[in-house]
């Protein structure tokens, strides 16, 4: 009896998720062409919100939308869905009544427009005459208020019915992506071809043999299996200190880098070709960069994950080679150790983003000063943006030398402002600014934005512009960045590590840990969809799944964490939805503990959501 009142509980747990998503996306789309459109405004939540019937205070949109907002996608909407309750025609009768003083069943225009301009959300009068001239149902200038009950609760059931029936209909909003996927780009079958874990071999060679998609059955999916779920339980320990192999026998190469959050959420970083003059042992290592001058406080950002992905392949092309990948760990490095074949590789950095991600922006923030007048009214930097310059050169210093070179300078100013540098311009700034060995000192960096300053006669908003996209924010927090420094350790040959910006760098990134997931783990098929995979992968710091939709269909996968403990996901919620187009695979999630010292439960419920 019990596993049956179970059994019962879960179905209709996912048919109320499926109903919920379908009438979030239906209301979505009355207002938007597709569900990967963003709201960029309070009132376009407010016109989606009521869509889906819910009549949101303005309150309550000051509390989902505070200043500094820009945008909320999909995925935000249905969580505020979910706390915005529909107002029952009972609750609205009682709240009537109330200011019903006659107790006739009606209120008056005095009544109504004493009521809505002194109290609550105040209203103009003008906005109390348009309220009453469409409530005053009978025209006699009173308001029936059980007839407008009766009339808002029709009119609400109507708009939702509309907006499924549209939905429904129209097939062209039937084929619009579901859920926000902006960071994880479908990546076709046929084109990615697994890598079985037979393949990694101590001693790692470019891949040269692939492996053929296992044969899908062919076993017709029972129509009564339009519910498909697969549940994956894991339960990790708590943080690892475990301790990497010694390198004092080994010749080492160091580069400094960092990963940026967008403002879409997505994180970029720079390539590095890796070159190996001949076979060798070699040890490769990936770490946070600490910046803290404090030894008991480190930066903020070293319990960000970090990964390094090695590949073949060209650099202007999309098609890689998965080589290997860091997946051990020590403390806050991740590691990877084996012999690699002389030869050229791609180095791709990768976080997973579970512990940098967006995050609300605090309106009490007080914007910290960049300059100061001196008493001889020249300009001069504060001391507070002086130490965040000086991190700033340690971050784009690469090779960690003390100075910039101008293809390291080059690199910062394609972040901060998408120019390059001449040799002509170089020369300049070396003749104007502090250098040595023709190359740009901390001091010279310095003299640099103190010159941009006196351009802008102390405007310091261009300042600001540089700041945020070095992940800054109006408090001279590093809050959106996570500096990083790579380690390469070799036997007996010295390797040669460059930086390098690849255009489809983030394609080759996304393809690799796609790979990664599917060589070493086992993929499970939704009942019913055996042709849908789910490939679940336990690494010593996190679980990483993708799926993989071998139909001929575009498949909308429902993903349920919420009875996982301790955890965060890289989505940034626990229950979501996403769309995989057909013959590709796509990265679901990434998810971490969210407190190392403690024990966690990785629970997910995976459903396929039924096509309309």
């Amino acid at each position: 009896a019990a596993m049956a009142i179970r059994l019962l509980t879960a179905v209709i747990t996912t048919c109320f998720d499926i109903s919920f998503y379908m009438t979030c996306r239906a209301a979505y789309l009355s207002v938007f062409r597709s569900s990967l459109v963003n709201m960029t405004s309070k009132d376009q939540l407010c016109s989606v919100l009521q869509q889906a019937g819910r009549n949101p205070s303005q309150k309550a949109l000051d509390k989902y939308w505070p200043p500094g907002t820009k945008k909320l996608n999909f995925d935000d909407f249905c969580e505020i869905l979910k706390k915005e309750k529909t107002a029952e025609p009972d609750q609205l009768m009682r709240i009537f009544k109330k200011f019903d003083t006659n107790c006739d069943g009606y209120i008056s225009h005095d009544e109504l427009s004493r009521i809505l301009t002194s109290s609550g959300e105040k209203m103009s009068p003008k906005e109390v005459d348009e309220v009453f001239s469409l409530a005053d149902v009978n025209k006699d200038g009173k308001l029936d208020y059980a007839e407008f009950c009766r009339l808002l609760e029709s009119t609400v059931e109507q708009c939702q019915t509309a907006a499924l029936e549209k939905l429904e209909a129209d097939a062209k909003l039937k084929r619009q992506n579901f859920g926000n996927q902006l960071d994880n780009s479908p990546q076709s079958l046929e084109s990615q071809p697994e890598l079985p874990a037979s393949e990694i071999q101590p001693r790692t060679e470019p891949e040269t043999t692939q492996r053929k998609d296992s044969r899908s059955s062919s076993r017709p999916s029972s129509a009564r299996s339009r519910r498909s779920p697969l549940s994956t339980a894991i339960t990790m320990g708590s943080g690892s200190t475990k301790t990497g192999p010694k390198q004092q026998q080994l010749k080492d190469t160091l580069m400094r880098g960092c990963f940026y959050l967008e403002e879409d959420g997505t994180i970029v970083s720079l390539q590095y070709r890796l070159i190996i003059p001949e076979t060798t042992s070699i040890y490769l290592t990936i770490r946070p960069l600490n910046l803290s001058p404090i030894p008991d406080k480190p930066s903020p950002w070293m319990c960000v994950d970090t990964a390094l992905y090695v590949v073949t392949g060209n650099e202007t092309k999309e098609d890689s080679n998965l080589v290997c990948f860091t997946e051990l760990r020590d403390k806050e490095r991740f590691l990877w150790r084996g012999e690699l074949s002389a030869g050229s590789y791609l180095l791709l950095p990768f976080t997973t983003g579970c512990r940098l991600m967006k995050r609300t922006r605090k309106t009490t923030t007080k914007t910290a000063q960049l300059v100061n007048r001196t008493q001889s009214g020249e300009l001069e930097l504060t001391k507070e943006f002086k130490a965040a310059l000086s991190d700033i050169f340690e971050v784009i210093d690469l090779d960690g030398s003390g100075l910039l070179s101008l293809e390291e300078y080059n690199f910062f100013e394609q972040r901060t402002s998408g120019e390059k540098c001449d040799e002509d311009a170089w020369a300049i700034c070396k003749e104007n600014f502090d250098t040595r060995k023709n190359e740009l000192t901390r001091q010279g960096f310095l003299e640099l934005n103190l010159m941009e300053a006196n351009d802008r006669e102390g405007d310091p908003r261009d300042l600001w512009l540089t700041l945020e996209a070095m992940g800054y924010n109006r408090s001279l927090e590093m809050v959106e960045a996570c500096p990083f420094v790579i380690a390469v350790y070799c036997e007996d040959v010295k390797a040669t590590l460059q930086a390098v910006h690849l255009d489809s760098g983030i394609k080759m990134l996304n393809s690799a840990v796609q790979r990664s997931i599917t060589s070493k783990a086992e993929g499970r098929s939704l009942k019913g969809h055996e042709n849908v995979l789910v490939y679940t992968y336990k690494g010593e710091s996190r679980i990483s799944s993708v799926i993989a939709n071998k139909s001929n269909q575009k498949v909308t996968v429902h993903i349920n964490n919420e009875q996982s403990k301790n955890c965060v996901s890289s989505r940034g919620m626990s229950v979501f939805a996403v769309e995989v187009p057909a013959r590709t695979k796509m990265v679901c999630q990434h998810v971490m503990a969210l407190n190392e010292q403690q024990e966690w439960t990785y629970s997910c419920v995976e459903t396929i959501i039924p096509s309309l």
